[in-house]
């Protein structure tokens, strides 16, 4: 398929590259894998450096595949992982390999907690792709609970899409931190994209008190006033966020679009129906 000579051109001029791009490696629930492209629209043609606090999946990260990228998350492993994936691949492949998807086998991995990084990111890996749905959830003890999806003798990676995954992530700053980080080290130029967890089930009816336990209203909030002083001083700052009225009230300066999607955390497929959730989108003033 032939490209725009601007899209074309977006690798020597450190803007994303739209196409080609392989998607994301991990499972992760409410991943923006299908709404890239209605996400692109909104985004700049060029920026500086391109900014996700929420790591998550990075299905966004990987569909762009911005040349300068600083990626973090509060998720310690989570993040360990895209490390080891970026720097030690043939390591974690091998390790892999070695495991095979049962429950015994998963049982297995999931009461273990090993120390060293390049272990931790191969559990990581393997709960990832045999937990139901993909779930990351832990107990107060912090044990990760999650049972086994049930899909016996499957194949447990694609070593394609790590490959892949590897070379978009070696000239990344991946780490682990606050999201209020990343807000403080953007510049005039840069682009922020952020995917807080939140859940649409309840977009209408206790929207705050669900969503309370996977990221607090108070971090929305923060999460809205660092994001109206960022697009203040010249950062390009888009929110995707659940469709409802006390969200659209902390964005007011930011255009709210509306983006639909299936939703696809039911276990049984024929519950899942079509969602609706908000992109914000704060552009700084070109005056």
């Amino acid at each position: 398929m032939k490209r725009s000579p601007e899209v074309a051109s977006s690798r020597a001029s450190n803007i994303p590259t739209i196409c080609g791009a392989q998607g994301p490696f991990l499972k992760w629930p409410g991943g923006k894998r299908w709404l890239c492209d209605d996400i692109e629209k909104h985004l700049p043609r060029r920026f500086n450096r391109y900014f996700e606090p929420f790591l998550g999946g990075a299905a966004l990260f990987f569909h762009l595949s911005p040349r300068s990228a600083i990626l973090s998350d509060l998720n310690e492993d989570l993040v360990n992982t895209y490390i080891q994936v970026r720097d030690r691949l043939p390591a974690v492949i091998r390790g892999l390999s070695l495991l095979r998807v049962n429950k015994s086998t998963y049982l297995t991995i999931r009461s273990q907690a090993p120390k060293g990084k390049l272990d931790r990111a191969i559990r990581f890996l393997y709960l990832n792709k045999t937990a139901f749905n993909g779930l990351y959830r832990v107990n107060r003890s912090g044990a990760f609970n999650v049972p086994f999806a049930g899909k016996q003798g499957r194949a447990l990676f694609d070593g394609e899409e790590l490959a892949s995954a590897s070379i978009r992530l070696k000239d990344c700053k991946i780490v682990a931190q606050d999201f209020s980080n990343a807000f403080r080290r953007a510049r005039a130029g840069d682009l922020i994209y952020c995917d807080p967890p939140y859940t649409v089930r309840h977009n209408n009816n206790g929207f705050i008190r669900y969503n309370e336990a996977l990221f607090s209203w108070d971090d929305q909030k923060r999460l809205a006033s660092l994001a109206v002083e960022a697009v203040g001083r010249g950062v390009k700052v888009v929110v995707s966020n659940a469709q409802h009225a006390s969200l659209r009230n902390l964005y007011g300066g930011f255009r709210a679009v509306v983006l639909t999607r299936t939703s696809c955390m039911a276990g049984d497929a024929s519950r899942r129906g079509i969602t609706s959730e908000y992109l914000f989108v704060g552009e700084p003033d070109r005056g």
